[in-house]
């Protein structure tokens, strides 16, 4: 055909040099064609013959002058069939960079490649680039690459995730890092390189999360803390968004790590679920249990008062809290009454028990009462006898004092009861004792209640009228008294019946005077008069006025 000078049958030569890879001759007799035809099928088939026998040269020449061939259907078949130095010199003088860019990342040429990429700015040719670069370990290069694809939101985990398959964790965060400062920068590259510390490098989590706390997206950030057990990480994230109720789970989870007392008592006043209140009191009996008092001043004006006292008196340990009791005891409950008067007893401190008992009296007063009779102090019988006392417990109030030899609060006791029959017992218990001074306060305090003739037998009978005789003077000036009262009484009584008697009299003479037998005086007091005869001798009555007869 060539010698011939015929391009008629160009098609049918193309494709049996193409069948038979020859190539090199094709290339003559395509050259020879172009004379006769122009033809971009000619001018095609010569570009793809220049890259299949590798005559670059003559390739570039081509296409640099004018020709009708399709350059780009060319490049792709030479990329198809890893013709990559064709392609890319084919790529090249289209300005197609994308397609360059991954012939070159190909041939090995990873900076041309990065060249190429930027030209053609392009997200999927910088994401090809950066895997060729990361899996030769071009990481430099890479990373130039990368800071391209993070400014997209969405590219992001599949980044990292190109880095951690092939392990290469410290230069994943080396990408990340870099990626701080770009204009660009948004919350998922913060985030995902607080995700790459707690995976990878858990000295530099803290610093980054309280310099960036603010950019990163919380809830993603604590479930990496919480998968790579980071605790004082992640109860810093749940403060500051202001989860007070999981911080504070969390500190007492994980005391050893994330546990702190002043920012776990800031926390607490903060928490909205009361129950997390109880499990702290239990969490400081086993940790901290000298901070107790301390962590209770904090809740204690939103805790059960009651339910705290149970809790610890559950758990023994009701003098740990000894501080928190005393400032609630002003609401006067009874179970903190009861609380802090057990630990008085307990710790023997007698006179804050006394002058509790007095000032807050909400408790159980006969159990408290019981507990002191039983102890070994005077000065505890002596509550427990007041408290008798005070429950109207007369009997056994007496009877301690008796069994302390308290005579003065047994004689007071007998005198408040207003029982005859107990200030007599006990004036019998003096007489039987011998103890006369007291038999003597006893017949003074317990005056109203002794029966004089009681008195007299017993002062009698054991030679104790002298110290009978003040009762006994007191006795006889009463009745005396009292006689000359009754005589008084009578004698005015007398007095008045007579004085009225005068009266009528006077009225009965004034009414004959002024109307006969009839009525007289003004008719709003009308006295009327008659006569009967009865038994031999007359009565005279009126009524009104007095209404007294004759």
């Amino acid at each position: 055909f060539i010698k011939a000078n015929d391009a008629t049958e160009y098609v049918a030569v193309i494709a049996a040099a193409d069948q038979a890879g020859a190539n090199v001759e094709l290339v003559d007799y395509l050259q020879m064609c172009r004379k006769k035809v122009k033809e971009s099928h000619i001018d095609t088939s010569l570009i793809f013959s220049y890259a299949k026998s590798e005559q670059f040269a003559s390739l570039e020449e081509f296409i640099s002058a004018p020709n009708v061939g399709r350059i780009q259907d060319v490049a792709e078949r030479c990329y198809g069939e890893a013709m990559y130095e064709a392609a890319k010199i084919l790529f090249n003088s289209i300005s197609n960079f994308a397609r360059l860019a991954t012939c070159l990342m190909h041939l090995g040429q990873h900076q041309a490649a990065v060249d190429a990429a930027r030209k053609a700015n392009s997200t999927r040719t910088w994401k090809e680039v950066n895997a060729s670069c990361v899996e030769h370990k071009e990481f430099r290069l890479a990373q130039i690459c990368a800071l391209h694809i993070i400014v997209n939101p969405d590219e992001l985990e599949e980044l990292i995730g190109s880095y951690e398959k092939f392990g290469h964790f410290e230069e994943v965060i080396a990408v990340m890092e870099a990626g701080l400062g770009l204009e660009r920068a948004h919350m998922g590259i913060f985030t995902e390189l607080g995700v790459l510390y707690a995976k990878y490098k858990d000295t530099k989590l803290m610093e980054h999360i309280k310099l960036f706390w603010s950019r990163l997206n919380i809830r993603k950030m604590l479930k990496a803390c919480e998968e790579n057990a980071h605790w004082s990480e992640l109860t810093f994230l749940y403060l500051h968004y202001e989860e007070y109720d999981n911080a504070c789970v969390s500190m007492m989870d994980h005391a050893s790590e994330a546990y702190e007392h002043v920012k776990f008592k800031d926390t607490l006043a903060k928490v909205t679920n009361t129950e997390i209140f109880y499990k702290a009191i239990d969490f400081y009996l086993q940790q901290q249990p000298l901070m107790l008092s301390d962590l209770l001043a904090v809740m204690a004006q939103r805790v059960d008062h009651v339910r705290v006292v149970h809790q610890m008196r559950k758990a023994q340990h009701l003098p740990l809290v000894r501080a928190y009791l005393l400032a609630t005891q002003p609401a006067n409950i009874k179970e903190v009454n009861d609380a802090l008067y057990e630990i008085y007893v307990q710790e023997e401190d007698h006179e804050s028990l006394a002058a509790g008992v007095v000032e807050f009296t909400n408790f159980d007063a006969i159990e408290m009462a019981q507990m002191c009779e039983k102890h070994q102090l005077l000065q505890f019988r002596r509550i427990g006898a007041m408290l008798y006392k005070n429950a109207k417990k007369w009997a056994q109030s007496i009877a301690l004092s008796k069994q302390d030899k308290v005579w003065e609060e047994a004689i007071s006791t007998a005198a408040e009861s207003s029982d005859s029959a107990l200030a007599e017992d006990l004036l019998n218990f003096f007489v039987g004792e011998k103890l006369n001074a007291c038999f003597s306060a006893c017949l003074f305090t317990c005056y109203p209640l002794l029966r004089p003739d009681v008195v007299l037998e017993l002062s009698w009978r054991n030679g104790l009228n002298d110290f009978a005789m003040p009762f006994l003077i007191q006795t006889m000036r009463e009745m005396q008294t009292k006689l000359d009262g009754l005589v008084d009484k009578e004698r005015k009584k007398e007095e008045a019946i007579a004085d009225e008697k005068k009266k009528a009299e006077e009225a009965l003479a004034s009414g004959y005077g002024d109307a006969g037998m009839g009525y007289a005086g003004d008719p709003n007091s009308m006295v009327v008069y008659g006569q009967q005869q009865m038994g031999g001798g007359q009565q005279m009555g009126y009524g009104g006025g007095g209404g007294y007869g004759y």
